[in-house]
């Protein structure tokens, strides 16, 4: 792809991932061993548990997240696509699709390096439950209490379409704001919940929040077609 002019900014490619080298259940860590992934723990909901080998394939030059249940827990699974690289600023493009599904969800991630959520948090895209339309999400730095964050609300504004057919969606973390693309379309933006300290990339399927448990026989599918970062 290589690098990109917008909105007066050059930025520079440093990571790209088109999946064109196959990985079974379980290989996916050797064969792509740039990578990081969240292991053994559970996800935000408390619900899933983390578990890459059980989850994580790649064929057909996808990315495949297979969320399930075994022995009456979801699994579920998170990739740092760049490993635990850290960025001040960010340009990052995914394009995917995903089966509709209630129980999970699948969202991209810029997550603090530091794991202090105080630092902020950028979603997109993100959808509540699998299939439904994405929205953004940016929380304001400095603004944790009571174990939650304040977002910019303005900026939630939802997608034209669903996930269940492939698109591309676009993050553009510049210094004093956020730009949230869909299919090369400005969704919406935000320039009062901008991360300004070190952030991680993180593509982050897991079990739905606030909605109850997971149905027992839900299975549902998230693919991750390429991924690009620039800085």
């Amino acid at each position: 792809m290589g690098d990109v002019v917008s909105n007066g900014r050059e930025w520079r490619q440093s990571f790209t991932e088109d999946f064109t080298k196959p990985a079974a259940l379980g290989q996916v860590p050797s064969v792509y061993p740039g990578m990081g992934f969240y292991d053994g723990f559970t996800d935000t909901s408390g619900l899933g548990t983390y578990a890459p080998d059980k989850v994580l394939s790649v064929a057909d030059g996808n990315l495949d997240f297979d969320f399930h249940t075994e022995n009456g827990k979801p699994l579920v699974a998170a990739v740092m696509p760049d490993g635990y690289a850290p960025h001040t600023t960010a340009r990052v493009s995914i394009r995917y699709k995903t089966t509709t599904t209630d129980g999970y969800k699948f969202v991209g991630m810029l997550w603090p390096s530091s794991d202090q959520w105080n630092d902020g948090e950028i979603d997109w895209p993100e959808s509540l439950t699998l299939g439904a339309k994405p929205r953004p999400a940016s929380a304001i730095p400095g603004t944790y209490a009571n174990r939650s964050m304040r977002y910019d609300r303005a900026a939630q504004i939802p997608a034209k379409t669903d996930t269940t057919a492939y698109h591309v969606a676009t993050t553009e973390w510049d210094r004093g704001i956020v730009r949230f693309y869909w299919d090369n379309e400005l969704v919406s933006s935000t320039t009062s919940a901008v991360p300004t300290k070190p952030m991680r990339v993180t593509l982050q399927g897991e079990t739905w929040t606030n909605r109850g448990a997971v149905p027992k026989n839900a299975s549902g599918r998230v693919s991750v077609d390429w991924i690009a970062i620039w800085d």
